[in-house]
């Protein structure tokens, strides 16, 4: 058995999970709401506020998608209970970011300013001008949208100049020495 899989998902107060035809599961919370359609052979029991999920047999497909579905549908109750985040830290002389409405203004060092417009069910906060922190329900969506504003100027390994995750270090290189005759 999975070890992630056989654990059951303990759905708290507030939330309203319901399995479809197909095994579309619409999750409803105080944070928004979520719909996917997960894989149609994967056993999906609701037995008040515990959902199981069980695998037809014991292939190589089913047990690996086992743990998935478990963790898609254990991340969705997260989501629209407590939503997820991602946190960007901006590094470098004279860059800067700034909120601007619904778009993302940002000083990367080129020419212009770089403009990020903000998706729907993603929210974007700018606490200081050297910071971003992105919310939203779908842990996917939030890991994605960070990952295309870090795209903007990713972090270079000399200066450590650019666009970094919070969590995330940077290997430095050292630069060129002068030449020695």
């Amino acid at each position: 058995m999975s070890r992630i899989g056989r654990m059951p998902i303990t759905v708290p107060a507030g939330v309203t999970v319901s399995v479809a035809e197909g095994n579309v599961v619409t999750v409803k919370g105080p944070k928004g709401e979520m719909t996917k359609a997960l894989r149609p052979e994967m056993i999906i029991k609701q037995e008040g506020n515990t959902i199981t999920v069980e695998r037809p047999t014991e292939d190589n497909l089913h047990r690996a998608l086992h743990g998935l579905t478990r963790s898609l549908l254990h991340n969705m109750v997260v989501g629209v209970t407590e939503e997820f985040s991602k946190e960007l830290e901006v590094n470098g002389v004279g860059y800067r970011v700034a909120k601007e409405g619904k778009n993302l203004v940002m000083n990367l060092g080129f020419s212009h300013q770089v403009i990020v417009p903000e998706v729907d069910g993603i929210t974007i906060d700018v606490p200081n001008p050297n910071k971003i922190v992105i919310h939203g329900c779908d842990k996917q969506e939030v890991g994605q949208f960070a990952a295309e504003v870090r795209k903007k100027r990713p972090p270079e390994p000399y200066k450590g100049k650019g666009i970094k995750y919070a969590d995330e270090t940077i290997r430095r290189k050292v630069g060129k020495t002068g030449a020695k005759k």
